[in-house]
Parts: structure tokens; C-alpha cells; sequence
């Protein structure tokens, strides 16, 4: 599990729930704005407004809040990247490629130059393998060699210390603690890419190997809930998000490379379970971050969520997708444009994190709106 959760390691032993909500009105709730559909000049508009309220130039990394006084957390950095790659992939906005380079540096700046032996700047093996995924996703933008060259030497770096070549599965923290998640299935997505553009057999192996350790460890196939960590073989229950979605990203990316259907039954059943049973009666994901990290959980499961609706062809998931934008969307803060990590309520006009600013714009970024 990444760091959000690493001052109360305690809490890896409790099953956390998601509150459901059954969205009605009454006395003192917020008033509900008009239905809105969201459109492409929407999305660009939205992503615009993320980077003016959280994006610092001269750091080249993201603000954790509006206040603009300190950077925001190590790995998250990697997933404001992703959407920085996604604009400029639906846009083809040259603008948005300087903007992947430019964070590109101020990582290269601010983490001693992506050196993965630094055991202060990474101090826990997922903060790692999100940048891992990230330096592959840009190296399949640019074609630039350095992007790859680390993405291959950090990989390297976690499978060695993290593997657990007795008993299977990636431990998540230097003091192989337990085995989540939030290191496995990202392995798999990382190992996936890296398989994708070197053609090398070793890594579709070990995305085979830490997949079905976590299938059976870290999930229950038949429901498609995952859970968000194993302590000393003990599943710990708890639904997030972004575990949901990197579960359907590694399948997604194992059928697409082998073509066998189980993966892809795999990763709708677990789209199936955020759908029903995560998200309110209505569809709305859950919210997710109060005042921590998770605001960013949903913009993770966007990217893998997408992955299935467009590499494995499963369009039946779009129109939800499209009602937790225009949800958001219509619940945007209209003085500055920013939404909210609580889809269904309009977003605070105070300080806000970029962590629960993030998700509704990196769906609009990957869904296709109504009208297109």
C-alpha cells in the first residue's frame, strides 16, 4: 500500500467500508445543480483549470492544495503525469507534450534524478512502481530512450527486492511487511508494458506469475471485489478504488497479450462489483479522501476502467462513466472550475487537495463524451 496509509500501519489489519448514500435531498443539504453533458472543450477546460490551481511552474510538479504551499505526494506525481500523456494523446495538443516532458524533469529535479537506489527520496516499493508504469507510458509517447532506460532499471530494481521468490506475490514496504494490492497489480501492468515494447518473454512470465499469486491472495475471482492487502496470508477486505482498477488494467493487458477470455471475464467482474456494489444506488463511485491521499484513488481506476472500454472493447461500461462526469461536472465549482472527489455535491469553494480535484478530470480525459 502506498503512503497515505503509512502513518497508521495499523490500519492495514481492519477492513475499512465504503458509506453508501441513497442521494436524496432534504433541509440543510446542498442544492442539486442542473444535469449537465459534458463535452470535449469541457474536458479540456476542466484539465486547463486542474493545472492553473495546482500546477507549479517552477517546480514542474503538482501542489498538494490550492494554497500552493508545499508539492504533493511522491506518487502522485506519477498520476498527474498520466494525465498530462492522456490530454495530450486526445487533444494532440503540443502544449500538453511540453507539459509531459516538463514533469518529466521536475521528477528528474526533485527525486535525485529517478535513482531508485536513493532509499530516502523511495521508501516504499508502489511510491516506485508508479513512476515505473509512467516512464514506460512515456517512452510509448516519444519514442526517447531515457524514459524506458529507467522505467527497465526501476523494475528491476522492486522485482529484486520485492519478490517473494518462495512464496510468490510483491511485498509493498522495505520491511516486507504484507503484500497489497497496490504493488502486485501495478507490477503486472508495469511488467505488461515493458513485455509490449522489448517483446521480452520474462516479463509476460513474471506478469503471469504475480497475477495468478494475487488471484487467488488478493481476490475473490468470483465476485471480482479485491481486496487491498495480504498480512502473513490473511486477506485484509477493504474496497478501493484504484485497487479495482489496476486488477482490471493487469487482466485487460494479459488477455489482450495471450487471448484467453478468463482475464477478460476477470476484469468486467470486477468492473461489475465497482459498479454495483462500491458505487451508490445510483452509480456514483464512492468519494473517497477525506483530506488524504484517496482523492486520487478514482483517477487510477479511470485509467484501467478505460483500458477495458477500449482495448477489450467493452463499451456497456461508457454511459456510467459518463453520468460520474457529468455528475462531477455539474458539481464543479463554477468561480474556478475545479471538481471534486464527492461526485454528488458541489465542490467546496475553499482550499481543496489536487488529490480529490484529480478523478473527474482524468475520466474526462479517457471517456468519450455524449456527443462525440
Amino acid at each position: 500500500m502506498n503512503k497515505l496509509f503509512f502513518p497508521l500501519a495499523a490500519a492495514l489489519l481492519l477492513n475499512a467500508s465504503c458509506s453508501k448514500s441513497n442521494n436524496r435531498t432534504g433541509p440543510g443539504d446542498p442544492p442539486v445543480l442542473q444535469a449537465v453533458s459534458f463535452t470535449a472543450k469541457d474536458a479540456t477546460s476542466a484539465y486547463n483549470n486542474f493545472n492553473e490551481y495546482f500546477y507549479s511552474t517552477g517546480d514542474k510538479l503538482y501542489y498538494a492544495t490550492t494554497e500552493k504551499k508545499s508539492i504533493g505526494a511522491i506518487w502522485t506525481q506519477a498520476i498527474y503525469w498520466d494525465m498530462a500523456m492522456n490530454a495530450y494523446q486526445r487533444t494532440s495538443d503540443p502544449a500538453y507534450l511540453k507539459l509531459v516532458k516538463d514533469i518529466y524533469d521536475g521528477g528528474h529535479r526533485r527525486y535525485d534524478q529517478y535513482n531508485w537506489n536513493n532509499r530516502t527520496v523511495w521508501f516504499i516499493y508502489d511510491d516506485m512502481m508508479w513512476w515505473i508504469i509512467s516512464l514506460a507510458r512515456a517512452y510509448q509517447l516519444t519514442g526517447e530512450q531515457h524514459y524506458l532506460d529507467l522505467s527497465v532499471s526501476g523494475f528491476k530494481r522492486v522485482w529484486d527486492e520485492s519478490y517473494d521468490s518462495a512464496e510468490g506475490g510483491m511485498f509493498w514496504d522495505f520491511n516486507h511487511s504484507g503484500k497489497n494490492s497496490c504493488i502486485n497489480f501495478p507490477t503486472v501492468i508495469a511488467a505488461m508494458l515493458l513485455h509490449k515494447i522489448t517483446g521480452e518473454a520474462a516479463y509476460l512470465q513474471k506478469a503471469k506469475d504475480v497475477y495468478s499469486w494475487s488471484l487467488t491472495n488478493l481476490a475473490d475471482s468470483t465476485t471480482g471485489r479485491v481486496a487491498d492487502n495480504n498480512i502473513r496470508g490473511k486477506k485484509g477486505w477493504s474496497d478501493y478504488t484504484y485497487n479495482q482498477g489496476t486488477f482490471i488494467g493487469a487482466a485487460v493487458m494479459l488477455y489482450k497479450a495471450t487471448g484467453e477470455t478468463a482475464y477478460l471475464d476477470h476484469a468486467k467482474r470486477a468492473t461489475d462489483y465497482t459498479q454495483k456494489v462500491m458505487s451508490d444506488k445510483d452509480g456514483i463511485l464512492p468519494a473517497e479522501g477525506d483530506w488524504n491521499e484517496q482523492g486520487v484513488l478514482k483517477a487510477i481506476f479511470a485509467q484501467y476502467v478505460m483500458m477495458l472500454v477500449k482495448d477489450a472493447g467493452q463499451s456497456q461500461y461508457i454511459p456510467w462513466l459518463q453520468k460520474n462526469i457529468n455528475t462531477a461536472w455539474g458539481n464543479r465549482d463554477a468561480a474556478r472550475g475545479l471538481t471534486y472527489r464527492n461526485y454528488k455535491i458541489p465542490c467546496p469553494t475553499g482550499v481543496i487537495q489536487s488529490y480529490e480535484a484529480s478523478s473527474a478530470v482524468a475520466l474526462m480525459q479517457l471517456c468519450p463524451p455524449q456527443d462525440k
